[in-house]
């Protein structure tokens, strides 16, 4: 089975902590739009927030938007959680999200060649790793997974579970045997291939380490080598119709925080040690 793995990674230099300059002329440039908004007849400001977020990062960012609602209630937010790869295909298609929470760096650039995303609003937010989960002491290896016949992840077109699953069996050698006789199951997200091996329907899945944290009846069995798979960097990207909101554009500022980082990290996210 053939996967496509979408546009090619965004290089290290263009992710990073929005800058003072950027994030002023950010603010004003919100300001000015929510001026204009406010002045328009027969329209008022809900306050409303719309992200588009990975699955592997949602359970994390729903506590923090539910702690940053508590000191801020007239703000609401509105979040759609799934594969990376159908949310960014989602905004370059006109849907209205403000924010852009991804599992991986792949897609930032598909979205600026879209015009959805500028550089100078992307930042790192946090860092994953790839495991593998299943019952207890079935497997401690990749190798291990050739005796096993269902295999569940995330498709990688459009999960980026998946595409580093893909690619760490590759370069284990191991892909194309398994594609072949039909053992891999691919899911929709990383969340739905952790159902598939919670309730037995599989041997194991690649997920995610904060996903597998999350199962009731499988563990994690190992952790895939990181030199088989692109470093998992959760970017997190303000995009064009969040540059007209000044709430978003707060918001974007204050999941780089160390407020918000403590939230990820609880979650077992690892966080860049030049965050601020």
């Amino acid at each position: 089975m053939s996967c496509s793995w979408g546009p090619s990674l965004v290089s290290g230099n263009r992710i990073g902590a929005l800058s003072v300059s950027r994030l002023s002329h950010l603010l004003g440039k919100s300001l000015i739009f929510f001026m204009i908004y406010l002045n328009l007849p027969g329209v008022s400001y809900s306050g409303e927030i719309r992200l588009a977020v990975a699955a592997s990062l949602n359970p994390a960012i729903s506590t923090i938007t539910a702690e940053y609602h508590r000191s801020h209630p007239a703000i609401s937010f509105s979040i759609s959680a799934g594969g990376s790869g159908l949310l960014a295909r989602q905004i370059a298609n006109g849907a209205p999200f403000d924010l852009y929470l991804a599992a991986s760096d792949e897609w930032i650039s598909f979205l600026e060649q879209a015009g959805k995303v500028t550089a100078g609003t992307v930042a790192v937010l946090a860092v994953n790793r790839l495991v593998f989960v299943g019952v207890s002491g079935s497997a401690s290896s990749l190798v291990d997974l050739l005796k096993f016949q269902r295999i569940a992840l995330g498709s990688p077109g459009s999960v980026a579970s998946g595409r580093f699953a893909e690619a760490a069996l590759r370069k284990a050698g191991l892909y194309e045997k398994l594609a072949e006789q039909g053992r891999l199951i691919m899911a929709q997200d990383v969340r739905q291939a952790l159902v598939y091996a919670d309730r037995g329907e599989v041997d194991g899945a690649f997920v995610f380490s904060t996903d597998a944290a999350l199962a009731s009846h499988v563990v994690t069995l190992f952790e895939v080598p990181r030199d088989l798979y692109p470093r998992a960097i959760c970017p997190l990207a303000l995009t064009s119709s969040g540059e007209s909101n000044p709430e978003a554009a707060s918001f974007f500022v204050f999941l780089q925080s160390a407020e918000a980082s403590a939230v990820l990290q609880r979650y077992g996210f690892m966080i860049e040690p030049a965050r601020p």
